[in-house]
């Protein structure tokens, strides 16, 4: 399936509205356009299906398991992994791959830390896939457990799904279960039907049909008060309105597992995204507030823990959990704010007069009367433009109002009518 899009032109709301793909954001990976009232020739829709036929992986879900059985019996010097074709080799299979890049001797706990062989999707506009620093990891299991959460959602976080499944294996009293919902389809060779789904979280499609969507709702039941919480690291490029829209689905899934106490409850969730996209986030989900906590990762050059200033990780939890039950490390400069009744960054001092802990960023913002409300240290008030910016900004009126609608006083990404289609 793909998702509906508009094409605007400036000062006219109604657009043309076409189909594109959901998960590719660049024509170039996938060049799928249709207009809605387009009506497709027999000729375009076979040549659609056989294009589709040739780009589907080289084994199904159910043969890159009973490959993984083989493969792990094999001795050390016959495990092969074929860098070019990201793919766990037999013997059999060398001779096609000789030209190839390999890594040899893979190891048990190689194969048990899968995203660390496997090479990270970097595209931005496809699969942006960066992945959890260890730290970061670690700090998300433990709080789960803390919380009391025995079953883990993870809607492409492979990272904490790993670290998951690598505990669940090596200690008898970890008890601690997970399921990894990812359009990343590499990862069926190292994870069963059961541990892993093929799923699109921009349209909620399963890849699988009705019996991973099955494996999903199987999971979400909560057996003997085995809690279930959802953690997802979407990529932040993504449109917030059709993740939201996924995310709502799995939570209705959720629902319907009928157990008591559902019905005025929404499922446990954390939505991990940079800061600046809260007000986005909230439009769709008013129950979650943001955490100050700075998630970091492994393989990306800025969001990284421990620097200063502009180049701390603007990545964060958005929660539906109550903001008192979320215990951030002391030792890692957080503290508790009694008023606010939730653990901040320790530089994100409570301001008086908006009565709240207002830094987004980790640094102390400073109150602006005129604004009515708290700023970057950075920012100036300007009465051109009456309000705070950069103090070396050009501020010149110009009559150029909304792409979307025409109107000034906003800019397209905020512009009401947008939201409303």
């Amino acid at each position: 399936p793909a998702l509906l899009f508009v094409k605007t032109s400036q000062g006219k709301e109604e657009g043309r509205r076409f189909y594109a793909c959901s998960a590719c954001r660049d024509r170039k990976d996938c060049n799928f356009f249709q207009w809605e009232d387009e009506k497709v020739s027999e000729t375009r829709l076979a040549a659609r299906e056989e294009y589709n036929r040739n780009h589907q992986p080289p084994f199904t879900h159910r043969q890159n398991v009973d490959r993984y059985k083989k493969f792990v019996l094999l001795p050390l010097s016959k495990r092969r992994f074929c860098q070019e074709c990201q793919q766990l080799l037999l013997p059999a299979e060398w001779e096609k791959h000789s030209d190839h890049q390999f890594l040899c001797d893979i190891t048990t706990a190689q194969l048990k830390s899968p995203s660390q062989l496997l090479y990270p999707l970097e595209n931005k506009k496809t699969n942006a896939q960066y992945l959890f620093a260890d730290r970061s990891c670690q700090f998300l299991l433990n709080l789960l457990i803390d919380l009391g959460f025995r079953r883990v959602l993870a809607v492409g976080t492979p990272r904490l799904h790993e670290m998951i499944q690598s505990k669940a294996s090596q200690e008898e009293e970890f008890s601690v279960r997970s399921l990894l919902l990812d359009i990343d389809f590499r990862y069926s060779q190292f994870y069963t039907e059961d541990e892993f789904c093929h799923y699109n979280m921009f349209n909620h499609h399963f890849f699988g049909g009705e019996a991973a969507r099955e494996t999903c709702r199987k999971f979400l039941y909560e057996e003997n008060g085995e809690r279930v919480i959802m953690v997802t690291d979407p990529p932040f490029g993504g449109l917030v309105e059709a993740l939201a829209s996924s995310f709502k689905n799995l939570m209705a899934m959720w629902k319907e597992t009928e157990k008591e106490g559902h019905d005025n409850k929404e499922m446990p969730m954390f939505w991990i995204f940079p800061y600046f996209f809260e007000s986005r986030i909230l439009d769709f989900f008013p129950s979650f507030s943001m955490m100050d906590y700075q998630v970091d990762y492994d393989n990306h050059a800025l969001y990284k823990h421990g620097k200063t200033g502009r180049r701390q990780s603007p990545v964060r939890i958005f929660t539906n959990l109550t903001p008192s039950m979320i215990v951030l490390p002391e030792e890692e400069g957080y503290r508790f704010c009694t008023v606010c009744q939730r653990y901040v960054s320790s530089g994100n001092q409570h301001c008086e007069i908006c009565n709240s802990c207002t830094s987004k960023d980790g640094r102390r913002w400073k109150h602006c009367v005129l604004c009515k409300k708290c700023v970057k240290p950075s920012w100036f008030h300007c009465n051109n433009c009456n309000c705070c910016t950069l103090q070396k900004h050009s501020c010149e009126k110009t009559d150029i109002g909304c792409f979307v609608c025409g109107k000034a006083g906003h800019k397209r990404s905020a512009c009401p009518s947008l939201s409303h289609t």
